[in-house]
């Protein structure tokens, strides 16, 4: 709690005095327990502190996800409101390793209010709670879908704004596409909490039990993808890094050139898996620099055409790094063509206009932009707006018109936090430099002709 910023002090007290006043009030309406058969509510506790103990850690720190909430739906049918609040309280007491105890309030405080609202939306929409004839569906389907959406509203609000004020998740950590993909397949798990209510009576508690594989399937599934992507990262930031120890002054390039790259991207409407791709393309774009020799990309002065050759192949040495890396998909024509040019005097195959994919027309853009705004050897960085305007003066040349100004919209509107000043290396620290840099326009490298 110490740690937590003001404002979110200030929320945290809200919340938790909310689900009180919220429990409180119930318990004080005239008959409002007395119609909560305390045996079901027992089972559906138990089976919602069992899901919520072993919750699915996701990629974003200190951030997990349960399929609990199928067990406090079902209690939104079955008990009614003041059931499903108190289901979800039993948050507090998940035996989960290592969570704090203001999370476990937290949790079960908000999920207490989304219980409730659940129940009231559910009411509101023509349910009523007990158990479901036959009669009841398909009647039934509208009220719990009622249910489901203030439930998941509400967690993902409320839980959403904690982690905001908390600074755990900046703003840039997500994107619209994601929270929209991550809110519909938490709808659909949502599901078996109606399955739940519709096997009790007839199985009655054993419905828990029937339900239990699938949903433990269902978490199996949402951990395996979560730390598939994370073992995905890892592999790609350890080919970063391997990268940039070639270069003190370029450390970060290739995690912002990723970041600019998503942007674009984003901004002329690529859909999540596209997003993905791109962001690792943007990381990977320059790993066939391990390629090249390292007094190449470290000497001071014109290069030969030897030399330069060297320099031009590194797209295609980087495709061959990366090849066997099957989950890159689009990511390689990136890698391979982000020094394409739109005039056709790019490398390393010449292609000029729409021959150039997409992807190398976002990262070229990226590249350029982090480039200019960066500290390097041989000058300190550009202003933003300089560097914008060198964009649009090669734009429709060297850029695609289009993928700059896609780029120039988002930095209007989210913002650019450029890298801050690099200090000289220590005196004891070996470094190596690079003179020139091939990414930057306003510094082309020079050719000595060795005829």
């Amino acid at each position: 709690m110490r740690e937590l910023p003001w404002p979110a002090k200030v929320y945290f007290v809200a919340v938790i005095g909310t689900a009180a006043l919220l429990l409180v009030r119930g318990a004080l309406v005239p008959d409002a327990l007395a119609g909560i058969d305390w045996s079901t509510l027992l089972v559906l506790a138990l089976l919602f502190l069992l899901c919520e103990s072993v919750p699915t850690l996701l990629n974003i720190p200190q951030v997990a996800v349960s399929v609990s909430y199928s067990a406090a739906l079902a209690a939104v049918v079955l008990i009614g409101p003041a059931g499903a609040a108190l289901v979800g309280l039993t948050a507090c007491l998940s035996v989960r390793p290592s969570l704090a105890l203001v999370k476990r309030l937290f949790n079960g405080a908000q999920y207490a209010i989304c219980g409730y609202a659940a129940g009231w939306a559910y009411a509101g929409a023509g349910g009523r709670p007990g158990l479901p004839e036959v009669s009841d569906f398909p009647g039934i389907l509208l009220p719990y879908a009622a249910a489901t959406a203030a439930f998941v509203a509400g967690n993902f609000a409320l839980t959403a704004v904690m982690l905001r004020l908390a600074a755990v998740v900046a703003r840039d950590q997500v994107s619209l596409r994601v929270i929209v993909q991550f809110l519909v397949s938490y709808i659909g798990y949502a599901t078996f909490g109606l399955l739940i209510a519709a096997l009790w009576s007839t199985v009655q508690s054993i419905s828990t039990v029937l339900v239990l594989l699938p949903l433990f399937v269902a978490r199996w599934a949402l951990g395996h993808y979560h730390a598939e992507q994370r073992s995905y990262d890892a592999t790609i930031a350890a080919l970063c890094q391997a990268v940039e120890t070639k270069d003190y002054y370029t450390r970060g390039h290739c995690t912002r050139v990723s970041a600019a790259s998503s942007m674009i991207a984003e901004e002329v409407g690529m859909g999540i898996e596209r997003l993905r791709a791109i962001r690792y393309a943007g990381m990977l774009h320059d790993v066939g620099k391990l390629g090249v020799p390292t007094k190449v990309l470290q000497k001071d002065g014109r290069l030969t055409e030897e030399e330069f050759a060297a320099i031009q192949l590194h797209p295609m040495r980087g495709l061959e790094i990366v090849r066997g890396i099957d989950f890159l998909d689009e990511a390689y024509a990136g890698i391979m063509h982000h020094h394409e040019r739109l005039d056709g005097k790019g490398y390393p195959m010449g292609l000029a206009g729409m021959e150039i994919p997409e992807f190398a027309r976002i990262i070229a853009v990226a590249d350029a932009f982090d480039s200019m705004t960066s500290d390097r050897s041989y000058r300190r960085a550009k202003p933003i707006e300089t560097a914008v305007a060198e964009l649009r003066k090669n734009a429709g040349t060297q850029f695609d018109p289009v993928m700059v100004d896609a780029f120039v919209t988002a930095l209007d509107r989210d913002g650019w936090h450029p890298p801050a000043t690099v200090a000289p290396p220590p005196d004891d620290v070996p470094i190596e430099t690079t003179m020139k840099d091939h990414d930057d326009p306003t510094t082309p490298i020079q050719v000595v002709s060795e005829r």
